[in-house]
């Protein structure tokens, strides 16, 4: 199973909640920044996403990111069940 390094999210975003929710219920250990608090973190993420603050913007530990995923597509990235 591949762990998550680092979500990038804010407080508001629905599919923030959905997807650090998800995880939780997976038990699926990840870091979580608010690039509402974060300016370096925000930079970051549009760095990622052209320019972009696309989030949940989640790294995993292979270099890989998935923008604004389905449940199903980080179950797919994490080898599990949705």
């Amino acid at each position: 199973m591949v762990a998550i390094v680092v979500l990038y999210g804010t407080s508001w975003c629905p599919d923030v909640h959905r997807s650090r929710k998800f995880l939780d219920q997976k038990g699926i250990s990840y870091k979580y920044i608010d690039v509402d608090q974060d300016e370096h973190a925000a930079q970051t993420v549009r760095d990622m996403n052209d320019g972009k603050r696309k989030v949940p913007t989640i790294v995993f530990t292979d270099d890989t990111i998935l923008v604004e995923p389905s449940n199903k597509e980080l179950a797919s990235k994490l080898g599990i069940q949705a």
